[in-house]
């Protein structure tokens, strides 16, 4: 029987006896656990369950079932570049993308990395993905990226952006407007729609009409808050004079910014989508969840692109408890003082990357989460195969610092099963292989293959060793002679 007509739309699923995080407030764990799913709904949990005639059943044995999990913030459009700007810093990203090379990308470039990218979520566990798309440069690229991630069963929110136009320009624009209504004026549950834009800080506030006109459409905003050099504190505070911080606002970094605008975030009741990897690594500020949790501003986690890390969430979740804590130890050592008890735990980041991620998006109550009556987005991670399998003794520290991607074997979307023993269900790679590869060819054919590879190899700064006034006159000889 094959994978399509073992799971085939509509027959009832059963994952038999796993350890089931369900993702509740106590942050339960509950072995030898099955999860009936029937449609696109978890209908029932419990040990021994009985289940309808003829329902497929998965044997989790073992294994770790949890919620699909949530990334609120990846470029996707970007992902064709997997890994080209490895040693940038984040002005190096701005040049290639907002001046350069970001220009030169059709609709059908968006299509492809877009494709990628949401094929490479799913294997990785990662079920619904925020599309912060803003390589928007006209509806057509708009309507390729729509479209691909159309093409994908995963649950997708598309964050419309432009960084080639002001956000009041394309944001007021006609054919903006009528995309939202021709595209989104129906059922969003498997594909909603976001408006992402950045405030710059600038007096005259020229992104009020973005606003205007997201409000206008009831779309949420999305932006980059708290970017070094970028977007900083009067961002905010303009945002927040003008009345445009919302429950539903998501900040994306929201680092380097000062405890007044924390206090807005908060009291406005906004949450902070933290992209660990990326602002450890290209320069946003540190990452921030440290000060988030101090204010109580809820987080979620996400990856940002591939041009650059990792498609993963486990990646984040790793970083991201190892960069909080690295910052607790070192400002507790700074005072002479040991840190006895870790503040941030394993199961408060796994809630980030699922429960946070649902309720960024407002969907608290159905995603996120294993309940009867929740949508039936699940990850089984399993390896038989693997000695990391095993012993499973803590399974929230086991999924933060044991599993990767390749121990997730099953992934179920809306009670479809997409993924299934370590492998994606009817998925066409080698198409989206080569629109990949069309698009990688289109890039240097108009870059030229020198700008191509001065790109993907910036300049290394000199490093200037210190003189160290231990070091040996006569190195060979202390060597040598040294009893």
């Amino acid at each position: 029987m094959s994978e399509n007509s073992r799971f085939e739309r509509g027959r009832p699923v059963v994952l038999r006896g796993g350890t089931v995080l369900p993702m509740d407030d106590a942050r339960t764990v509950l072995p030898q656990t099955d999860v009936l799913v029937v449609d696109d709904r978890v209908v029932a949990i419990g040990r021994d369950l009985d289940v309808p005639d003829g329902a497929a059943v998965i044997d989790a044995t073992d294994g770790i079932v949890m919620p699909g999990m949530i990334d609120t913030h990846r470029h996707m459009w970007q992902t064709a570049m997997r890994g080209y700007g490895a040693d940038w810093t984040l002005t190096q990203y701005f040049v290639w993308y907002y001046m350069e090379g970001g220009k030169l990308f059709r609709p059908e470039d968006i299509h492809a990395g877009n494709a990628l990218a949401a094929v490479e979520a799913l294997e990785a566990g990662v079920t619904t993905v925020v599309d912060w798309s803003h390589g928007l440069q006209t509806v057509d690229h708009a309507d390729a990226a729509a479209d691909a991630l159309e093409s994908v069963p995963g649950r997708h929110v598309l964050a419309y952006g432009n960084i080639q136009a002001q956000p009041g320009e394309w944001a007021t624009d006609p054919a903006f407007r009528d995309f939202v209504r021709r595209r989104f004026d129906g059922d969003r549950d498997m594909l909603d729609i976001q408006i992402a834009f950045d405030v710059t800080g600038d007096p005259e506030f020229p992104e009020k009409p973005a606003f205007e006109a997201a409000r206008e459409l009831g779309l949420p905003v999305t932006t980059h808050a708290g970017v070094w050099g970028a977007t900083g504190d009067d961002s905010i505070r303009l945002m927040h004079e003008h009345g445009f911080m919302t429950p539903e606002t998501v900040y994306v970094h929201a680092a380097s910014l000062s405890t007044d605008s924390y206090h807005r975030i908060a009291a406005t009741g906004g949450s902070a989508s933290v992209s660990t990897e990326s602002e450890q690594s290209a320069g946003q500020g540190y990452p921030p969840t440290w000060k988030l949790r101090e204010h109580g501003i809820p987080v979620s986690l996400s990856m940002d692109t591939s041009a650059w890390w990792s498609g993963d969430l486990f990646s984040a979740m790793r970083s991201t408890l190892g960069a909080d804590r690295s910052r607790e130890h070192l400002e507790a050592q700074s005072r002479g003082e040991t840190v006895t008890h870790a503040s941030l735990r394993a199961d408060q980041v796994v809630e980030w990357a699922t429960r946070g991620g649902a309720a960024a998006l407002g969907r608290g109550d159905d995603l996120g989460r294993i309940s009867p009556g929740a949508k039936a987005d699940l990850v089984l991670i399993k390896n038989d195969h693997s000695p990391v399998s095993f012993p499973m003794l803590n399974p929230y520290g086991h999924v933060v610092f044991q599993a990767q991607r390749g121990d997730v074997h099953t992934v179920m979307v809306d009670g479809r099963v997409v993924k299934h023993e370590h492998r994606l269900v009817d998925t066409d790679l080698a198409t989206i292989r080569r629109n990949v590869e069309s698009t990688i060819d289109h890039l240097r054919d108009k870059l030229g293959d020198e700008e191509w590879a001065k790109g993907m190899n910036p300049d290394i700064p000199e490093t200037k060793i210190l003189d160290n006034p231990y070091s040996y006159t006569d190195y060979k000889s202390a060597s040598t002679h040294g009893g």
